[in-house]
């Protein structure tokens, strides 16, 4: 039985705060990576049975962290669960488990409701289940520092400036490819880093 989304109309407590107890940002930074991704299937598990109160046949989703580049996390329909950026999930802690968790989860609740199909990402529903259910602020990005998850190791440069290319845009300059410069419209040269 699916339900529409406006069975989802739950007060959130008086004093508005999350719904999911706070994980402890002392404890999360003492963890080694088993523990960590540990934490993090019991925060799902959490949020999901909180979910259950609202939409019992909701299904369990599978949790993999394989997610790579700027993306914190996402709702992966498909593939029957969530996918998680175990980087940036590594670098904040308490923030991810606090604010990420329940953004992919609320995507999953919204997108099992009777008519959830038709639902924009972030629209009116996924705002109701992350303001009325989850009791935090509905944010769709978030202000993570990505510069170790989102690595762009191959180094380009013009007259004016280096650039940083990713994986794949190098290996499209390296088949021929042309990349210009916005600022000088010289045409980028591969230059290799160098050890000192």
């Amino acid at each position: 039985m699916n339900l529409p989304a406006t069975v989802l109309k739950r007060p959130i407590a008086a004093s508005n705060r999350p719904a999911l107890p706070d994980p402890g940002a002392t404890w999360l930074n003492q963890l080694d990576d088993s523990a960590l991704q540990q934490a993090l299937l019991d925060r799902v598990d959490a949020a999901w049975s909180l979910c259950v109160e609202v939409h019992p046949d909701l299904p369990r989703p599978r949790v993999w962290c394989d997610l790579r580049g700027k993306c914190a996390g996402q709702a992966h329909y498909g593939r029957g669960g969530l996918r998680f950026n175990p980087v940036l999930y590594r670098e904040n802690r308490h923030a991810y488990l606090v604010e990420v968790v329940p953004h992919e989860m609320a995507h999953w609740l919204v997108h099992h409701l009777s008519d959830g199909h038709r639902a924009r990402p972030h629209g009116r529903e996924w705002r109701t289940v992350m303001e009325q259910l989850f009791g935090l602020e509905p944010r769709v990005t978030h202000a993570f520092d990505t510069g170790r998850a989102s690595p762009a190791p191959y180094r380009y440069v013009c007259r004016c400036r280096e650039h940083a290319f990713t994986a794949r845009r190098h290996s499209l300059a390296r088949r021929g490819r042309g990349y210009r410069c916005r600022h000088c419209a010289q045409t980028l040269v591969y230059q290799p880093f160098v050890e000192p």
